[in-house]
């Protein structure tokens, strides 16, 4: 599974509506609308790393009101979820 975080600039008068179209696009587990420089980030979740372009750069670039993108590939996933279930292994206390 890959995992791309994609940062999106998007016309500030529309961010609801290109948050929705966003997250209805294959590929997309998530979108976040956040503060700061940035507007919305979504997560795409896909099987090949070339499934990345498919929808970042054919579907979810052409959503109307989506200035600016900027992508990032995750390498690897850390979480509280993941250490708790790596450290519980096999060991119940009373």
């Amino acid at each position: 599974m890959i995992t791309a975080i994609v940062f999106i600039q998007a016309d500030v008068s529309h961010i609801s509506q290109v948050a929705e179209q966003i997250a209805a696009i294959d590929g997309v587990s998530e979108v976040y609308s956040v503060t700061g420089e940035l507007d919305l980030i979504a997560m795409v979740r896909v099987r090949e790393v070339d499934d990345v372009a498919k929808v970042v750069a054919d579907q979810l670039n052409k959503v109307e009101g989506v200035l600016s993108t900027q992508t990032q590939i995750a390498f690897q996933t850390f979480s509280q979820h993941d250490l708790e279930a790596a450290f519980s292994i096999g060991l119940d206390t009373p």
